[in-house]
C-alpha cells in the first residue's frame, strides 16, 4: 500500500523530470550538490517511507513497497515518464521501477547499487540492533563508512551532519528499510530493463566494489559503467562535479543536446 511521501521539486516543471532516490539512512538533503542539474531537469527529491520527513508505517518494508511508493508519487504529480537516478537503496528502487514499470523510466542511473546486496545478514543484524538500542549507537560509524578516509578527515562537519540525520529518523522506519535491502533480489529483473542505464561506482566503495559494479553492468541490455576515483559509497557527495557531468551526459546523449 502506497502512502504520501515528503518531497521537493527543484527546477521548471516544464523540463523533463529526474527522480533522485536516496541512500539507506539518508534524507533527500543528500542531493544538495546535484541542485545544478535543475537547470536542465525538474528534480524530484523525496524521502522513503520510514525515513526523513515521510511517514513510518509498521514494517517490514520491501523494495517493491518503496518502488510502488515513488510510482504513486509520480502519478500524483501527473507525470507519465521520468529519468531515474538513485544511490545505494535508491539505485535498487530505480532498478525495480525500471523493470516493473518500463514505460515510466526513460533513462536510469544507479550508483553504489547491485541487484542483490550481500551479505544480507549485515542489514538484518543492523535492523535488530536498531530495534534493540536505537539508531544513535550506530550513527557515527554508519555515516563514516559512506565516505573515503580522506573525506572523513577533511569534512568532519559533513560526517556529523549525516550522523545527526540518521539519529533524527524513525528507528522502526530505518530498521524496516534495512530489511528491504536484506530481502532485495533483482537478479531476474535486470533483463526486463529497457532503459539505457549508467552504473556509477566509487573506486573505494566498501559496500559495492568497483569490480562488482563492472560485472553487474554486463547483466543489462544497454548499460555503461563509470568508476569514479577518490570516492566511496556516496559518490555524488564526494565527487559532485564528476557525477553531475556523468549524469547530464548520460541523460542527454543522442538527444541533440541538453533539454
Amino acid at each position: 500500500m502506497s502512502l504520501e511521501l515528503a518531497y521537493t521539486l527543484l527546477g521548471d516543471r516544464d523540463k523533463p523530470m529526474l527522480v533522485m532516490s536516496s541512500a539507506l539512512g539518508a534524507s533527500r538533503a543528500m542531493w544538495a550538490a546535484q541542485e545544478p542539474l535543475s537547470a536542465h531537469f525538474c528534480l524530484l527529491l523525496y524521502d522513503y517511507r520510514g525515513l526523513g520527513a515521510s511517514p513510518a508505517p509498521p514494517g517490514p518494508y520491501s523494495v517493491e513497497d518503496l518502488g510502488n511508493d515513488v510510482v504513486a508519487l509520480i502519478d500524483g504529480l501527473g507525470v507519465a515518464s521520468v529519468a531515474f537516478c538513485g544511490v545505494s537503496l535508491g539505485g535498487m528502487v530505480g532498478l525495480w521501477v525500471a523493470a516493473h514499470h518500463p514505460a515510466r523510466v526513460t533513462r536510469l542511473v544507479a550508483m553504489g547499487a547491485l541487484s542483490r546486496p550481500q551479505p544480507a545478514s549485515r542489514y538484518t543484524e543492523r535492523a535488530a540492533a536498531v530495534r534493540a538500542a536505537g539508531i544513535e549507537p550506530l550513527a557515527a560509524g554508519v555515516a563514516a563508512r559512506w565516505f573515503t578516509e580522506r573525506f572523513v578527515a577533511e569534512h568532519p562537519a559533513t560526517i556529523r551532519g549525516y550522523a545527526a540525520q540518521l539519529v533524527g529518523m524513525s528507528a522502526e522506519g530505518y530498521a524496516s528499510c534495512c530489511e528491504a535491502v536484506a530481502a532485495c533480489d533483482l537478479r531476474t529483473d535486470i533483463h526486463r530493463i529497457d532503459a539505457r542505464t549508467l552504473i556509477i561506482a566509487g573506486a573505494e566503495d566498501p559496500f559495492v566494489p568497483a569490480a562488482s559494479a563492472v560485472m553487474f553492468s554486463a547483466s543489462f541490455r544497454d548499460a555503461s559503467v563509470a568508476v569514479v576515483a577518490d570516492a566511496a559509497h556516496l559518490v555524488n557527495v564526494e565527487q559532485p562535479g564528476i557525477v553531475n557531468r556523468l549524469v547530464l551526459e548520460h541523460l542527454t546523449e543522442d538527444d541533440g543536446g541538453t533539454p
